[in-house]
Order: structure tokens, then sequence, then C-alpha cells
């Protein structure tokens, strides 16, 4: 039996999220290459020109609806734009690729798109970065999309591929690893109204690594105490020191350690890895 490295659930999902704060979701149903910016998805001339207009603006997600008919390219291509930290996401219209030059992503509202109220759930399929998110991700995305034709897209590249079935939530770009269909149906619902869901959550991609794990700690612990949490009401920080809009902080105690026998690629030989961990989370008395 083939093993693949998702299979090896060694590490902890939290504190795994791909950091961007600013997203464009295109909608592209052809071939994707093992980097969508390597040059051979969009061709060395474009591509260069796309990375100048993102570095350090955007992080670029192609997208494609699952199945056959997701394969099909039409004369308009939607385009989703994410501001992560507001929770905000916008569809326009584009032609192609090109068009994302044109792109003012500084904010929302200036490139007249319409605001959109439904979340999205990205699942990656990208086979020719790894194995696994052919094996595993396309038969989640087939499955949800069935039920939430609206919401469910394959994607591109999400970071963390030994973490499949890997999904993204947007607007608020949250990362969820090891998912399967009962685990997406729970947070798909609970998304839909904003609903914070906690299991197999790696982090919110607006946050570092060390910020992701504290503000799913003190996530973890208001959920656990019976409390309603909403997207967007904790903020974290590195150094570990998290607030909720309704001014509570707390001070989350993080431990960097080690990790036996990562593997980061279907292929790989297993490795020593890092991970952090949340060892304590006190509240900051006012």
């Amino acid at each position: 039996m083939t093993e693949f490295c998702s299979d090896i659930q060694v590490e902890p999902l939290p504190g795994t999220a791909k950091k961007e704060s600013v997203y464009v979701l295109f909608e592209w149903p052809g071939g994707w290459s093992r980097d969508v910016l390597d040059g051979d998805t969009f061709g060395p001339e474009l591509t260069a020109q796309l990375k100048i207009k993102l570095k350090g603006m955007a992080g670029l997600q192609l997208i494609r609806r699952p199945g056959r008919n997701g394969r099909q390219v039409g004369k308009m291509h939607r385009c989703y734009l994410v501001w992560a930290e507001q929770g905000v996401m916008e569809l326009v219209l584009l032609t192609g690729p090109e068009k994302i030059l044109d792109l003012d992503l500084t904010g929302p509202g200036r490139n007249g798109g319409g605001a959109l109220d439904t979340p999205l759930v990205l699942v990656c399929t990208h086979a020719k970065r790894d194995t696994c998110c052919a094996v595993k991700g396309r038969p989640l995305a087939a499955e949800l999309v069935a039920d939430y034709p609206d919401m469910v897209w394959e994607t591109s590249h999400t970071k963390g591929h030994r973490f499949a079935p890997s999904v993204m939530l947007m607007p608020w770009a949250y990362s969820f690893g090891r998912m399967n269909k009962e685990a997406a149906a729970q947070m798909i619902a609970a998304a839909a109204k904003g609903k914070y869901f906690y299991p197999v959550n790696r982090g919110r991609g607006i946050f570092g690594p060390r910020g992701q794990v504290a503000e799913l700690a003190v996530a973890r612990s208001l959920i656990d105490a019976g409390e309603d949490l909403s997207y967007g009401q904790l903020t974290a920080t590195d150094g570990g020191e998290v607030s909720h809009t309704d001014g509570r902080r707390w001070r989350v105690a993080l431990e960097e350690r080690e990790v036996e026998g990562v593997v980061s690629s279907c292929g790989d030989a297993p490795k020593k890895g890092q991970a952090i961990v949340a060892t304590g989370v006190e509240p900051v008395a006012e």
C-alpha cells in the first residue's frame, strides 16, 4: 500500500497556516504548473509582471470548480479579492490573467466588485505540487461541492500538503488540515454564520506561526468554556498576546519543540521538524 506524506501525522496542526493577509483568487481551469508563478502556467513574461505586481501585496491562488466542468475555460474568469484582516471579499470578472495587473489591491472597494457575504471553501488539489493533494483533496472537493455548490472550489498550493486534505476558509484566511467531509460540513455550517470552528484548525494566515498558535489556544479555552466565538473577534501577536474585541486580553505561553519523523512531501525521507506549542493561557488583568 502506498504511504503518503499526509499519512504521517506527527505534527500538531496549530501554527502551520499559510501567512498572507490579501489574496487574489483567480479562476484558471487550465493546467497548474508545480508553482503557479514559475512561468509554466502563464508564460515567462506575464509571470514576471505578476510577481512584481503581487510581491509584498497579495498572494495568488488559482481556483476552479471541482469535476470535469471545472476544467472548461470561459470568456470571463471569476476573480475573488480577499482582505482577510477586515474579513472582506469582493468578486470581479476578468477577461484573462493579464487583467490582474490592473487591480488595485490596496484595499476593498477600489475595483468595482461587489462585496460577498457567502464564505468560500478552497480545497487544495494541486497534484503537480504533491500527490496527496490529488489523492485526498479531489475526492473531498467533489463530495462537498455537491452539497455546497456556491462555496466550494479546488485551489492551487495552500502550503502544508503533508496535512492533506488541506482547506482554506475565506474571507478570514483560516487554514485547516486532515479535513474530512463530516468536519468540513460542520465548519461550513459554522462559517455561514461567521462562527469559529476549532477542530483541525491550523490557524489564521494574517498572524505568524506563534500568533496562530496563541490565537487558537485562546479560542479553544473560550469555546471549551461555552462561549460563542465568531471569526474576527481575536487578534494575536507573535509574542503570545491575544486580545478580544470586547477588551479582554490573554498571555499565552509558547514553547518550541522538536518533532521527529516529519515527511514534508511524498517521497521525501523523514526528518526532524519544529513545532510551536501553547503551554498555558493566562488572562491579563485590566
